[in-house]
This record gives C-alpha cells, structure tokens and sequence, in this order.
C-alpha cells in the first residue's frame, strides 16, 4: 500500500503517509481530490484524528508559515502532526463539530473561520482614499526622500529642513536655546539662512517660513557613506518635528515628505486586522457596534395602523390634548402643499411619507417631534412617552 501512494500523483489525490496521530497506527490513504470524500467509522476509530488533527493541522500550519510573524499572530496555530509526509495539500478551513453559537454577529465566514483571512488581505492589500480630494493616503518613509536625494544628478547641492514646531508650554527663546543645545546652528528664515544665536525674535515672530536646517552636503551618487548620511538626516528632521521632512534642492526642486499617514489635512487610520473586524471596536460601526441595528424611533409602533390616515389618528405618538397640536399643524397648513390628510398612510407615495417624518416650512415633523422629548427626557412623563415607541431599527 505505502509503495502505491508513493506512486500517485498528488495533482490528483491528497496523500497521507505514515498518520500517527492519537490512535491512528501509521495510516496511509489517498483522498481523491475535487471530489466530497466522506469519512466514516465507529466512534474511536480515528475520524477526527485523520480530518482535522492531521489534514487540516497541516494544511492550515502551511499557510500560516507562509505568513510574516505579524500576521502569524492573529490566527489560531495548530501543533505539526505526527505524520510522515501529506504532499498534494492546499489551504483549509474545517468546521468543528459542534452546535453552533447562534449570534447577530455570526456569518458563514466566521463560523468557518475564512474571515480570519479575509481580514489580513484587507488590511495587507487595502488602500486608504482621502474623501476630499479622492486621492490615496500614503505615508513616507526614510528610503522615500532618500530615492528622492539620488535621483538628483551627481554633485548637486541638497539641503535638508524640518518645521520649528514650538510647544505650548514652551517660549521661542527656550526652543532655540534647546536647538543649539541639541547641536543644530542655523535657521531658514522666509528663504535665508541665519545662525540661530544672531536670529532676531520679532522678526521670527512674524516670517512665514521658519525651518530649521538639519544638513547640507553635496550627493555622491557612488558614496555608501553619503546615502548613510543621508538617512540620518532624514530620520532626524522627521523625529525632531514629529513627522515633516523638507528636502531642498539647490537651484531645483523642492519636497516635503511626511510620515504621517494623513492628506488634505485628515489623520487618516492605517489598516490593520482589527480595523475589519466587526467584533472590534476599532472596526466595528460607531453607531451600531456592529449589530446592524440600534434602539432607535420604531416606526411601525409609531404608526400602527397603515390603514388610517393622518386626520383619523393614524399617528399614536400625536395622541392626546396636548401631542394633538403636532397633527393640528400638519392638517391645518396641508393645503399649502396638497398634502393629503385623509389618505391612509399605506396609500402615501414615499416622497408624502417621508415629509411626514422630514417637515418643511409649515409642520415640524416627526423626526422634530422625538428630537423635542428627548430635549423633554428629564421629566418623568417624557421619558415614559419615549419608551413606548423605541425598538430595534437599521
């Protein structure tokens, strides 16, 4: 038998050789592929040993390895089974044998577990889009403005700044006594360079540009030493202004460079696993933490019978001496924009009954209507009102 499986291709069967797991005495067996190969036996025959502790150990160890360390640690690890090879193999998922928990958050992809996946594609390959420009966010590193600096021709001129970002519990005076304590000598103040123990305050004060010069040196496209240097330089403008980097070109291009990832003046989230899982509050909707629904106005206790109109009470909530002047507003300014009091609700076109909630310039609404007693809720009897039409709502 274990002579046959070698010879088999595993393009066309799963192979199992030499499976040792629990009670399995060194079991081989070839699994056709592309096929639903059902698995059955006495209890204690090694079912679950041979499936899940061996197979689908080793398919789901193989493809976690082949992710970074990262990764790695957002996902469940199986031990190496105790087997002499399995070739033919892909990635697997398994669902285990038991009743499932039963959740408004459960989805076939976490019961099967392929969510796990899907949430580390999304947060690998994923990109960023501002909302206002419509751009991607992208944050620069070290090596960005470095590729920027050799891809100038050989000799060029570079000088590298960094904004002067003065704390607030800190005065001008103190910050550049600080710089220079910190090694840094000169400043580029509105396009010159002035030493900073000479710099003028008042006019520090008032320029638009203040930046403080971090190195200058001419690029040697073939020095290691030269790229090095300006790496360091780089890491030190972006550390000292917590994420700008300013890379001059002399008699050419000016850049900045940020590692922020940020555009169009918005700190933007990186993605990450967390950020696509609805379980966590990083990912999960602000609103509805990831339910779908919250406790919201019901609508259908709001309005419980379709079949009446708005001048026959059709509105529980505009019951009553004093709710009543809410429907009086509507029915008595109606004709200003033929709306049709005695119509049944059912019979609304969806533009008549969204103003019924929305209002215009002659009736508050009903949205307007609950946004009052929730201004009212300190009193006993508003609150109660509340309730009666509160339930779960998209």
């Amino acid at each position: 038998m274990a002579e046959a499986i070698d010879k088999l291709n595993p393009k066309e069967f799963i192979i199992i050789k030499g499976a040792r797991v629990h009670n399995l005495k060194n079991v081989s067996v070839a699994i056709p592929r592309n096929r639903l190969v059902v698995i059955t036996g006495v209890s204690g025959s090694g079912k679950s040993s041979l499936c899940i502790d061996t197979l689908y150990a080793e398919g789901q160890r193989r493809y976690v390895e082949s992710l970074s360390s990262y990764a790695r640690q957002f996902l469940n690890r199986m031990n190496k089974p105790e087997v002499d090879y399995i070739k033919g193999i892909c990635p697997a998922i398994a669902i285990e044998q038991k009743v499932a928990t039963r959740s408004s958050r459960s989805t076939v992809g976490t019961l099967t577990e392929i969510y796990d996946y899907l949430r580390l594609l999304f947060a690998r390959v994923g990109k960023t889009f501002s909302p206002i420009s419509g751009e991607q966010v992208q944050k620069d590193d070290v090596s960005t403005a470095v590729d920027f600096i050799f891809g100038q021709k050989d000799g060029a001129r570079v000088q590298i700044f960094c904004p002067l970002n003065i704390p607030e519990k800190r005065s001008l005076k103190q910050e550049l006594d600080l710089l220079l304590q910190k090694g840094f000598n000169r400043l580029w103040v509105d396009g010159e360079l002035q030493r900073i123990e000479e710099a003028d305050h008042k006019k520090l004060a008032k320029a638009k540009e203040v930046f403080i010069l971090i190195d200058r040196f001419a690029v040697k496209l073939q020095d290691d030493d030269s790229k090095s240097r300006a790496a360091d330089s780089v890491q030190i403008a972006f550390t000292e202004s917590e994420g700008d980097c300013i890379v001059d070109v002399v008699d050419g291009e000016r850049r900045s460079f940020s590692n922020r990832f940020e555009l169009d003046g918005m700190r933007f989230d990186e993605p990450s696993p967390q950020f696509f899982n609805f379980n966590n509050p990083f990912g999960a909707c602000k609103k509805c933490e990831g339910f779908g629904s919250v406790i919201g106005i019901d609508e259908n206790l709001v309005i419980p019978d379709h079949s009446l109109s708005v001048y026959d009470q059709a509105i529980a909530a505009w019951k009553g001496e004093k709710m009543s002047s809410w429907k009086d507003q509507l029915v008595l300014n109606a004709h200003h924009f033929d709306f049709p009091v005695h119509k049944p609700i059912s019979e609304l076109s969806k533009k008549e009954y969204q103003l019924l909630w929305k209002g215009n310039d002659y009736f508050e609404g009903l949205d307007a209507f609950f946004q009052h007693l929730e201004t009212q809720s300190y009193k006993i009897q508003y609150r109660v009102m509340l309730s009666r039409y509160r339930g779960r709502t998209k």
